[in-house]
């Protein structure tokens, strides 16, 4: 473990929103040796816990950290990539997924300090591509940043293959999106949405004159002292831990990363776990400074009626005084969470994503945190249900091929049929399979809230799995079908 330092409250200092590079002096190192984690909590016991989960969710690597009474405190076990011997470091970056939201929010909030923006304006004030009067035009930046602007979850999971990082990606995307409806009427309900952080963060290019990627590390990243995190803009940096997916019961290395710079604004943020205990002291200090004390509070309340437990950036969790943000990108996860009331706050990144059923690494980043900050804030983890999907999805292609292999053995059964009974036998296999694959294929990744090609990047052995499942279903009936009209004629 690495004791980083004591995070002070910074000094205030002049902030110019729209370009001016910023320095703030932060905390100073601090060379202990020890800490404790939590009142009552040994380091050793959660040593322990990482190790035991790591072991059973088969996560290469990760980083973690804790502050508490000013202190920030991290730690790092495993590797940065399957089959090396290179251990994770304090400096290893890691892709945050989400909770980069939280800057896209932050810096929408120092654009509306600035006057730049009114949070309660339609989209199609800030963005041409938006036209007024329509649903996704009058969409206000409050409900862009609070997910309650009508665009599903579905909808903003699209163009999770789209790597590109040419500098006007964002600026393609959000004009693809303006030709999309909201599934809504803005306003009416919450839905997660990437959608909703790609719009505000184009919001921010036009605004600022600025890339993406230039605003935050210019008026977020280096005045918050957070020297080791910037956006990921290039295809093969080499800086990055390498992301693993799942591979049925193990994990794969990837490669290729798969977040473009378009995805940045929502999900493309690269940082450690110091870092990011950097930032969110800064947004529990009470001081202004990257933004205004009133303004940081602001992001951490609920945005709205409609929006009571997600605030602009933030989820919270108003009962407990707890606010946090998870992230997902292919190949890592992490999760930052905050208890601005007494001031402490934990943060874990890894470098692999959760199967759909089977290691799922959930209870590890939860357990983590849980045990750290002495909370409870577990999350539903993939019940029954889901582990009875993944088994038939995995076991099905093998019935239907050695289905296939006993249509073939007894195709003078299948071909002495006849009758309304025997033609129904014979038809019914094939309009039941195709139902199948189209609750696979499509109805399935609905309700999850995935394209199929988001289940592709992220779950590819789920992908494959429900290819197989789909396609040898198909198979099996055309086979009984060919068989049965083939050959000799019937008697």
């Amino acid at each position: 473990m690495c004791v980083i330092g004591t995070a002070k409250q910074p000094a205030k200092y002049a902030l110019s929103i729209l370009g001016d590079r910023m320095r703030v002096l932060l905390a100073l190192p601090a060379l202990f040796l020890a800490w404790t984690v939590h009142a009552g909590l040994p380091a050793s016991a959660l040593e322990q816990f990482l190790e035991t989960e790591m072991t059973q969710v088969g996560a290469p690597g990760l980083s973690y950290g804790v502050l508490e009474d000013g202190e920030i405190v991290t730690g790092e076990r495993g590797t940065v990539r399957l089959g090396s011997d290179k251990a994770v470091m304090p400096k290893s970056p890691f892709l945050v997924g989400s909770i980069s939201k939280s800057f896209t929010a932050l810096a929408v909030m120092q654009l509306v300090e600035a006057g730049e923006v009114e949070i309660d304006a339609p989209v199609s004030r800030y963005l041409e591509d938006f036209e007024h009067g329509t649903a996704a035009g009058d969409t206000t930046i409050r409900q862009l940043m609070s997910h309650t602007s009508g665009y599903s979850t579905y909808q903003g999971n699209q163009w999770q293959s789209d790597a590109s990082m040419t500098s006007d990606a964002l600026a393609r995307r959000v004009e693809k999106i303006a030709g999309i409806e909201p599934d809504r009427q803005p306003g009416q309900s919450w839905e997660y949405s990437n959608i909703n952080y790609m719009l505000l963060g184009r919001l921010i290019e036009v605004l600022s004159g600025q890339y993406y990627a230039d605003y935050i590390q210019i008026n977020v990243l280096d005045p918050a002292g957070m020297s080791n995190s910037f956006v990921h803009s290039t295809p093969d940096d080499s800086r990055l831990v390498s992301g693993h997916t799942p591979w049925f019961t193990g994990k794969r290395v990837l490669d290729e990363n798969a977040t473009g710079l378009a995805a940045a604004a929502q999900g493309g943020i690269v940082s450690t776990a110091g870092d990011l205990l950097l930032y969110l002291d800064l947004m529990m200090n009470g001081e202004d400074d990257v933004l205004s004390a009133a303004g940081k509070a602001q992001m951490m309340q609920p945005a709205s009626e409609v929006s009571p437990n997600y605030g602009f950036g933030w989820f919270l969790n108003t009962d407990k005084g707890i606010v946090s943000h998870s992230g997902s990108n292919p190949g890592y996860e992490a999760l930052a969470t905050m208890v601005p009331a007494e001031r402490k706050a934990a943060a874990i990144l890894v470098n692999s994503g959760s199967g759909f059923a089977l290691k799922n690494g959930f209870s590890l980043q939860y357990g983590f945190i849980d045990r750290a900050l002495g909370i409870e804030e577990a999350p539903d983890l993939p019940g029954s249900g889901a582990i009875w999907m993944f088994g038939y999805v995995a076991l099905a292609p093998l019935l239907f091929l050695a289905a296939m292999a006993i249509a073939w053995r007894e195709r003078a059964k299948l071909r002495s049929k006849s009758g309304a009974f025997g033609l129904f036998s014979l038809w019914f296999p094939l309009v039941m399979t195709i139902v199948q694959a189209g609750i696979l294929l499509t109805v399935l990744p609905m309700l999850f809230g995935a394209p199929l090609e988001a289940i592709h990047v992220f779950q590819p052995d789920i992908f494959l799995l429900l290819m197989a499942t789909a396609i040898t279903g198909l198979a099996w009936a055309a086979v009984r079908l060919v068989l049965a009209y083939s050959g000799a004629a019937k008697a």
